[in-house]
C-alpha cells in the first residue's frame, strides 16, 4: 500500500535542541516532495508550526485537526490547506488516526507521549494496523526506548515491541525504509 498520508504527533514547543524544529523542517520538505499529505494537531507553534509550514512553503497539503480548547491556546494554524475544529482531545486522535495511512512521532511532551502510546496500544489490539516511526532526534527518545525494552525484559509487552514501532534518527531514514515512503 502506497502511503498517502502520514500524521505527525509532536510538541506544541520547540523544545531546547536546534535539531528538533531543523528535522521537523527536513519532514515536512519531505513529506510535500513525496506528495504525502500531512495531517497534525493544526498548531502553528512549536515543531507543529514547523513541520506543518515547511509542507506549505514546498507546496504540499496539510490537515489540521484542533480541539475547541486549544485553538486560543495553541495557535491554530491559518495557513494551511484545511483545519478542523473538533469538540475534544480524544475526537483529535481519533480523526487524525481515521485521516492517515501512518504515524511520525518526533520529540514533544505529555500529550505526545499520550499520542504514542495510544497508537501503540491500538495496533497492539489490532484496531489498526498503521506503520509508527519514532523520530529520535539527538537520542530524545532514548530513555524512553529504554523504558520499553524495560517493559518487554519483565514480560508486560505481548509482542517485541519493535515490530511496531521503527526508531529512526534522521528524516531521511524515512523515506529510505520501503515502498511506500514510511
Amino acid at each position: 500500500m502506497k502511503v498517502k498520508s502520514i500524521a505527525i504527533f509532536c510538541g506544541s514547543k520547540n523544545g531546547a535542541d536546534p535539531l528538533f524544529v531543523k528535522h521537523a523542517g527536513e519532514l515536512g520538505e519531505l513529506l510535500a516532495q513525496h506528495k504525502i499529505t500531512l495531517v497534525y494537531g493544526g498548531g502553528s507553534v512549536g515543531l507543529m508550526g514547523a513541520v506543518a509550514n515547511a509542507v506549505m512553503q514546498h507546496g504540499g497539503h496539510v490537515i489540521g485537526i484542533i480541539p475547541e480548547v486549544l485553538v486560543a491556546r495553541e495557535q491554530q494554524h491559518k495557513g494551511i490547506s484545511e483545519l478542523k475544529v473538533v469538540p475534544d482531545m480524544h475526537v483529535r486522535k481519533r480523526t487524525m488516526y481515521e485521516l492517515c495511512d501512518a504515524a511520525i512521532i518526533l520529540p514533544g511532551g505529555n500529550g505526545t507521549l499520550d499520542e504514542l502510546f495510544e497508537l501503540i496500544t491500538w495496533n497492539t489490539l489490532k484496531i489498526h494496523e498503521k506503520k509508527i516511526i519514532l523520530l529520535n532526534s539527538a537520542g530524545y527518545y532514548d530513555y524512553l526506548i529504554q523504558h520499553m525494552d524495560m517493559m518487554q525484559k519483565h514480560g508486560f509487552l505481548y509482542e517485541d515491541w519493535r515490530e511496531r514501532i521503527k526508531v529512526v534518527s534522521d528524516p531521511v531514514t524515512i523515506f529510505l525504509m520501503g515502498e511506500d515512503k514510511s
